[in-house]
């Protein structure tokens, strides 16, 4: 039986999974004051559909490592803007254009980083 991640360790390992193939500016955000619906998000960016798709397809493979499966995935077919939701986690993978137009970090400017980097791995 696969031990259960916490939702900061989930988004820790998506932001590792999207680091792996080269996404641009990966953050992950603690959303649980701002939002009410997720506890984090991780945002990460590609330089083509390609990449995008590459770096979802990493996330998906880093979290099912640790047992954890999204309970859904939308844009997967155009690679534009990919969601993989996994409930308390929300991964939101953008082509750069996507993430510059839509700027989730500047609507929810008021949720705190959290430092990915620096945290132990699972």
């Amino acid at each position: 039986m696969w031990p259960l991640l916490t939702p900061e360790l989930i988004a820790i390992e998506a932001a590792r999974g999207a680091d792996d193939r080269k996404a641009i500016d990966v953050r992950v955000m603690d959303m649980r004051k701002a939002l009410g619906i997720t506890d984090y998000f991780v945002i990460a960016s590609g330089n083509s559909d390609r990449q995008v798709r590459r770096i979802m397809d990493a996330v998906q493979e880093k979290l099912r490592e640790n047992g954890s499966r999204p309970a859904r995935r939308e844009g997967e077919k155009y690679g534009r803007w990919i969601i993989l939701d996994y409930v308390d986690v929300v991964v939101h993978i953008f082509r750069e254009e996507e993430r510059l137009f839509y700027d989730l970090e500047r609507l929810w400017q008021d949720a705190p980083s959290v430092d990915w980097r620096d945290k132990v791995s699972t």
